[in-house]
């Protein structure tokens, strides 16, 4: 049987504690969260013992495939599609190290501090603070004037926010972009009289005020004139690209919530198609994405399969899935996504832009490797050597054969992808409208097995950066 994860393990040793200390309302709660955790437990004569819940506990609504392999992939899905509205791919010369600053992150051997796209705001003693609007990729935190979120596309300044190492070094408890607290800019009551720091009551009117309330009412004009500036512009930039297919790729091991949250926001800011797994039914979550497809069936496309993913103690990789997304992908662009990253705006349509422009990839972040490849350093705007899977946009047919299929875990994958692909990968010179919440895939695995596999896939990485002219 496979062993329990430790975090799994530990709310058993905490129920088996309440239980003795009669605290059976603790007992219940902790068990409701060690069976969404995909976990069942009964006492023992020794305490508990924890077995793995079954994926399906009655036959769903839906068709479950046995294994990832099995799911059938057309001839059609395979071979490239037409790219009539691609130009060629725009061929890197030298090292693309025409970027723009970026801190660097040290390492200890061939672990690289800027992971799989997962150690921007996923190490531990970063503690995925809140994002901080406008902190882009500098991670400075420094709030956002009004309007200041991506460029041209009228979202709210938050919209911005970024996950740069330097936000997350003070370690402050939370997660990215959960916390996210109301504008308070002219205090916090809605009475537009105390807003303005008038008494709140009557006064006879005068002269001034009515010199104030025709500013007020000109400062409303303005500000309605820049949200519908910022919205014809939005529908310019998407009419340019309206002909280039899109399409979204998620992988679902679990944690319904957070699935849900991207899929909605993918939903709500972009014209975008969906293309899910679902690995095992974990949490529920492939229950979600069902009813996610329900609600939206001519944009979700959720295949079901029975395996759960390698890194929850299943034979699901990472690079298998990826690469099997491709393949039964049809868009002109496709679209690696987390479920832990959450759009608070159109983020796609600055992506698509740019591989449109030539590029082979465009992704939220960028990172730089150093002469000796044992770091990585935060890159961009501009061209970059690679980009991080939070959000990264590729060429399908520049694609197809270079998804990393050795690897199990997700960690490093990313950098092993942006190095195989045949040119330049950029990232957009305006802040994307993005938050970044916790990784699960990071913070809810074993530390023993993320150190192995990432170390794993990272010497792919090593032997990549060596063949490099």
């Amino acid at each position: 049987m496979t062993e329990a994860p430790r975090h799994v393990t530990e709310l058993a040793e905490r129920r088996a504690k309440a239980r003795t200390e009669r605290d059976f309302a603790a007992a219940d709660a902790l068990r409701a969260e060690i069976e969404q955790a995909g976990w069942t437990v009964r006492d023992s004569d020794d305490g508990f013992v924890l077995g793995e819940r079954p994926a399906y506990d009655e036959r769903p609504a839906y068709e479950v495939w046995p294994s990832v392999e099995a799911i059938p992939v057309s001839s059609r899905t395979e071979d490239p599609p037409r790219e009539s509205h691609l130009p060629p791919v725009a061929r890197s010369s030298g090292t693309g190290r025409d970027t723009q600053g970026g801190s660097a992150h040290s390492t200890t051997g061939s672990r690289p501090d800027v992971g799989a796209g997962a150690d921007i705001g996923d190490r531990p003693d970063q503690g995925g603070i809140p994002a901080t609007a406008g902190a882009g990729g500098s991670g400075q935190g420094a709030p956002a004037t009004a309007g200041a979120g991506a460029s041209g596309q009228g979202t709210p300044a938050t919209a911005s926010a970024g996950s740069g190492a330097a936000a997350h070094a003070q370690g402050r408890p939370g997660t990215a972009g959960s916390e996210a607290r109301p504008a308070e800019a002219g205090g916090a009551t809605a009475r537009p009289g105390a807003e303005l720091g008038f008494e709140e009551e009557a006064r006879p009117t005068t002269p001034d005020d009515d010199l104030l309330h025709a500013q007020r009412l000109w400062d409303a004009s303005l500000a309605s004139n820049r949200a519908d500036d910022a919205g014809i512009t939005l529908t310019r930039r998407r009419t340019a690209v309206a002909d280039i297919t899109v399409t979204v790729s998620l992988l679902a091991d679990g944690y319904p919530q957070d699935v849900v949250a991207c899929v909605e926001a993918v939903m709500e800011h972009t014209t975008a198609r969906v293309l899910a797994f679902d690995l095992g039914n974990l949490d529920g979550a492939g229950d979600a994405l069902h009813a996610l497809q329900e609600r939206h069936p001519d944009r979700i496309t959720v295949w079901h399969v029975a395996e759960r993913p390698h890194w929850r103690g299943g034979t699901a990789s990472w690079g298998a899935c990826r690469t099997k997304l491709l393949q039964l992908d049809e868009s002109d662009v496709h679209v690696l996504m987390e479920s832990s990253t959450i759009l608070t705006g159109d983020a796609l349509t600055p992506l698509v832009e740019a591989i449109k422009d030539g590029a082979v990839a465009a992704g939220w972040k960028g990172v730089e490797p150093s002469d000796d490849g044992t770091q990585w350093n935060e890159a961009g705007p501009g061209r970059v050597r690679a980009l991080l899977g939070y959000l990264m946009a590729v060429r399908r047919s520049a694609a197809l054969g270079a998804f990393p299929d050795q690897a199990r875990y997700y960690r490093n994958a990313d950098l092993e992808l942006s190095l195989a692909l045949p040119g330049e990968l950029v990232v957009p010179d305006e802040l994307l409208p993005v938050v970044q919440r916790t990784h699960r895939g990071y913070h809810e695995v074993e530390e023993g097995y993320r150190e192995q596999e990432s170390r794993r896939n990272y010497d792919r990485v090593l032997r990549l950066l060596r063949q490099a002219p």
